[in-house]
């Protein structure tokens, strides 16, 4: 009886054990499924093959970590564990007295990972990991961790190009959205609503043709819309009505301008489409429509050439426009052109290196030929001079968002006095500043512009001024550098420039007060990361939740270049090529300095993006984002961007022994 129920027992015992078996491997199946439905949201697991998300799966396994738990530090000898936070928040805290490093305190969240440094090289964390809530992290050892990464290629360049493989997940994502708005913006049919001039000149029936001639001539446009007190249109005025019914009609100045004007004019609604403006055109012969709103109000005007800048913008026709334009007028249109091809590169996924390069030469070439122009009012046979761009222009940096930052050098020739000189070249840029405006590119606030006396100036003088903001760099004299450093000849004699380059670069090198002064002003700034949160958002006064991207992000990267270029006796004054050039003279690590370029890009991209998708149409965009609306991704890439401004800080402070 005693046998018959232990082998009961046992048998028993022995099902339960299956069962408990069988539970067991049930729920590592689901655990492995909740896992893998996880990593597909995070990079780089969602670009990873299935076996090597099963071995992640089935090697990890889910911690809980309460508030105020320590998880790793330096103490705790080499790396175990490779870190995937699945939930919950983990501080990371620098620990001792590290001379260099990426950052002191930051904040890590769901889907972000460490120590990833650490583990790879088998030795400590030089960080403190600590649970600020609490947190569910997936462990996996550091031999799965190393095999992972010799199976998996995605995984092995996420840890060994980590920024970079971020970024270029970002960029397709921004790719997408670009080509999506472009598809958007180019197509027939778009309501008129957002095509050509809104709020169009017009004058009333009874003006006089001369007033309403007179009206054309001060606004530069060749046609203009009669219409009554409702501003209901009445007729058009264009230059061939001038020919046709005034002076081959002889027809008195004072007559008015409804006796001369096309009635009748032909108008569409808001809502109608591009492609009915088009067929309007074609059926009845005419080069303008009136744009109308429901009440039949003038609300704009669409033009042959507003429908032909929907399609496609070829580089070969803008740069044949600038460089035949007739007058400002027509580089007006060029310069929006500029920015419609700009706007087609990015969605076609050009990077943010080469965008702004290439904005800023058209950007060159449509200022070259604003010179041109103005040279057949303004004499200067025989003088040696060149006009200067400082700044992101300077830099060949410049975004949608730009505004006017030029000088001039000269060379007195004998028989000429300076000053007297010096006023011909005022008036002239006086001129030129005008123009500009015109086209795009407002005037400086802070009159940082050739028709300001203090920069139209000859070598000897710019080398002097050079020199005493060199030999005292006091704050005036450290934000001139700042600006006036970047310089570059857009037209004339560039060997002027030459020499104030190597007048520059030859006392900068020499004056290492000078360039410590610059290091401790660079570091006045910091990157906006958070201690307790992804970032900081309180920095810029009257925009709370935003961060400046020029002041807190892509400045600091090209402060650092500019005072490695001084140093380093770089001649360039690109920030990509200062980094990559005086980074090969210091013999810095070239992955160093790809992660430091790649988050310049990113926060370049954003700041692009920013000011096309979200600026309303002919305003200058700003560089204010706000990181709680930008997408995961970016809002990792975005942090890790800010990580290497920080690195890079850390270098500069260590270089230049800054408290």
């Amino acid at each position: 009886m005693n046998t018959q129920s232990s082998l009961e027992q046992g048998a028993a015992n022995c099902a339960v054990s299956e069962l408990e078996k069988s539970l067991r491997e049930e729920g590592r199946r689901r655990l492995a499924g909740s896992t893998q439905g996880f990593l597909k949201k995070h990079a780089p697991f969602q670009k990873m093959s299935a076996d090597a998300l099963q071995f992640f799966s089935e090697r990890s396994e889910i911690v809980f970590y309460p508030a105020g738990t320590t998880i790793l530090g330096p103490d705790n000898g080499n790396v175990q564990y490779f870190y995937l936070i699945e939930s919950g928040k983990v501080q990371a805290r620098q620990a001792g007295e590290v001379t260099v490093t990426e950052y002191s305190i930051l904040s890590l969240g769901a889907g972000e990972s460490f120590p990833i440094g650490a583990v790879t090289a088998g030795r400590p964390s030089t960080n403190i990991y600590t649970a600020t809530e609490d947190t569910f992290c997936y462990q996996l050892p550091a031999a799965d961790f190393l095999q992972l990464m010799t199976c998996s290629p995605e995984f092995n360049l996420f840890c060994t190009q980590y920024i970079a493989s971020l970024l270029n997940q970002s960029r397709q994502q921004l790719q997408l959205q670009f080509a999506q708005k472009a598809s958007e913006q180019q197509t027939l049919n778009s309501p008129l609503a957002g095509i050509g001039a809104r709020n169009p000149i017009s004058v009333m029936p009874d003006t006089p043709v001369r007033k309403a001639l007179e009206t054309m001539s001060a606004a530069g446009i060749g046609s203009l819309v009669v219409a009554g007190e409702d501003r209901k249109p009445v007729g058009v005025f264009t230059r061939s009505d001038l020919l046709d019914r005034v002076v081959l009609a002889d027809l008195p100045h004072t007559a008015p301008i409804s006796q001369a004007m096309s009635a009748n004019p032909f108008k569409l609604e808001e809502h109608a489409t591009a492609y009915d403006a088009m067929f309007a055109m074609a059926t009845h012969g005419i080069r303008h429509v009136l744009v109308t709103d429901a009440e039949g109000k003038l609300t704009g005007v669409v033009s042959e050439r507003d429908l032909f800048a929907l399609q496609r913008v070829g580089l070969r026709q803008i740069r044949q426009t600038i460089e035949s334009a007739p007058n400002v007028e027509a580089l007006q249109q060029a310069a929006a052109d500029v920015r419609q091809l700009s706007f087609n590169m990015l969605a076609q996924g050009v990077g943010a290196e080469q965008l702004t390069q290439f904005i800023s030469a058209l950007n060159d070439a449509l200022t070259r030929r604003v010179l041109e122009l103005n040279l057949h009012n303004h004499n200067f046979d025989g003088i040696d001079w060149a006009w200067l761009a400082f700044g992101s222009e300077g830099r060949d940096e410049q975004t949608f968002s730009t505004d006017q930052d030029n000088g001039i050098v000269y060379a007195v020739p004998e028989g000429e006095t300076a000053e007297a000189l010096k006023q011909r070249f005022l008036a002239f840029a006086l001129d030129v500043n005008q123009d500009l405006d015109r086209c795009g590119f407002p005037l400086c606030k802070g009159n940082i512009m050739a028709s300001n006396p203090q920069w139209c100036l000859t070598l000897n003088q710019w080398q002097q001024q050079f020199s005493s903001w060199i030999r005292e760099p006091h704050p005036d004299a450290l934000l001139n550098a700042t600006i006036f450093f970047d310089f570059r000849p857009l037209y004339g004699k560039t060997e002027l420039a030459d020499a104030m380059r190597r007048y520059l670069l030859q006392h900068a090198s020499a004056t290492p007060l000078f360039l410590r002064a610059m290091a401790k002003n660079a570091l006045d700034v910091e990157p906006p990361l958070g201690k307790l949160r992804d970032f900081n958002t309180d920095l810029e006064p009257g925009y709370p939740g935003k961060i400046d991207l020029k002041k807190y992000g892509s400045r600091i990267f090209v402060d650092v270049a500019r005072i490695y270029a001084l140093a380093t006796g770089v001649h360039n004054t690109n920030s990509v090529q200062r980094l990559r050039l005086s980074a090969q003279r210091l013999n810095t690590k070239a992955e160093d300095v790809n992660a430091v370029l790649e988050a310049l890009d990113f926060i370049q991209l954003l700041r692009l993006r920013h000011q096309y998708l979200e600026g309303e149409p002919g305003v200058q965009g700003d560089n204010l984002i706000e990181p709680d609306k930008l997408n995961e991704l970016d809002r990792r890439i975005l942090k890790e961007s800010f990580r290497q401004a920080r690195k890079i800080q850390s270098r500069l402070k260590l270089d230049y022994q800054v408290n």
